[in-house]
């Protein structure tokens, strides 16, 4: 699917993105739909859709013929002989969470136990050609009611930057993500961030870091929030234990499904640590279970769900996901409460390979 806009970060530049499509069908006909997140080179993480095909293929669809499951829960153990690849495994899982959730009749913000109606949701804005441009960006967003702006940041494209948007916008809220763009070599410059009243800092440092994220955290005002670094609930309990960060971006195919997201969760509630649902630049089946995950309480920050039509000319679901000041409903049918739109679907898909189990 190609983006309206190219998206910039520190990592570089997206102009298509490559998903594969998760369809479940139970003995019944009725489907659940999961979506895979990685990207075509490994700049993220480790995963790519290639290797995701690889293990799908070869290893997380076998371990399905084992034998029938009573619950997703149940594929943490089955799939944990496969080390990492944790957005492969999200993809199958997501698939089976909302097939699971419409044998229940539920939605699958329910099955979760999330209880909200709405969601808050924020903006991304990529590194633009200069200020100008994204001023006009945050002012555009602004008028369309979102509820909190991020600014990718690195090294040049920071501080003076940010003082611009503050000189503009000196009271909303403002985040900024680095990307691991930083070290600690450049501390000093990174202090320069509390001047200018953000809400946090998300992924300065490397991107398996959690040691020297928390030598930052103790010299900065700032939040930090980590991201790439939290790839398990062992990664945020070391992380919020040794006070690396004070807050924690949840995403789905980062941490491997939403059963480990909603583990996370459930302990970030219990320390008092807020989170939120990052974006990667999803289509319509993986912005529906990021609605979803939102709605468990502790998810008190908006998140980077923003409207379909933001990224795409037309979605793979119906209706899209919209966005009304800066609030997205959360829909009530079973499982992810959209329809998948299988015109659209057709016209993007470029292979299918169907496996019984």
């Amino acid at each position: 699917m190609g983006l309206k806009a190219p998206f910039s970060t520190s990592f570089g530049t997206i102009h298509y993105r490559d998903f594969f499509i998760i369809e479940a069908i139970d003995r019944d006909g009725l489907s659940g739909w999961g979506e895979s997140v990685a990207f075509d080179a490994p700049w993220y993480s480790e995963e790519t859709v290639v290797t995701n095909e690889h293990v799908m293929i070869d290893f997380l669809i076998p371990l399905l013929r084992q034998g029938p499951i009573s619950h997703p829960d149940d594929l943490g153990e089955r799939f944990s002989a496969i080390r990492r690849n944790n957005m492969a495994k999200a993809a199958i899982e997501g698939a089976i969470w909302d097939l699971y959730a419409k044998q229940q009749g539920l939605p699958l913000s329910e099955a979760l136990g999330g209880s909200k109606k709405q969601i808050e949701v924020g903006i991304s804005l990529g590194i633009q050609k200069d200020v100008e441009t994204l001023l006009d960006q945050i002012g555009a967003a602004l008028d369309e009611g979102y509820r909190r702006i991020k600014i990718k940041i690195k090294p040049g494209w920071d501080v003076d930057v940010l003082r611009r948007v503050r000189e503009v916008f000196p009271d909303i809220p403002l985040m900024a993500d680095a990307n691991s763009a930083y070290t600690l070599k450049e501390m000093d410059h990174l202090k320069q961030l509390d001047h200018f009243d953000l809400l946090m800092i998300e992924q300065p440092l490397a991107h398996d870091d959690i040691i020297q994220h928390a030598r930052l955290q103790r010299e900065l005002k700032t939040p930090i929030c980590l991201d790439e670094s939290i790839h398990s609930f062992g990664d945020a309990k070391n992380a919020v234990e040794l006070g690396s960060c004070q807050i924690i971006n949840i995403k789905i195919g980062r941490v491997g499904g939403l059963t480990v997201a909603k583990r996370i969760h459930d302990f970030c509630q219990a320390h008092d640590i807020p989170v939120w649902c990052g974006g990667m630049l999803e289509a319509g089946v993986g912005r529906a279970h990021n609605i979803a995950i939102t709605t468990l309480p502790q998810f008190t920050l908006p998140g980077d769900t923003s409207a379909s039509a933001r990224y795409w000319d037309k979605d793979i679901i119906t209706p899209e996901v919209t966005v009304h000041d800066g609030l997205i409903q959360v829909p009530k049918k079973p499982g992810i409460g959209y329809e998948v739109d299988q015109e659209a679907l057709e016209f993007y898909t470029v292979d299918v390979l169907s496996f019984e189990l």
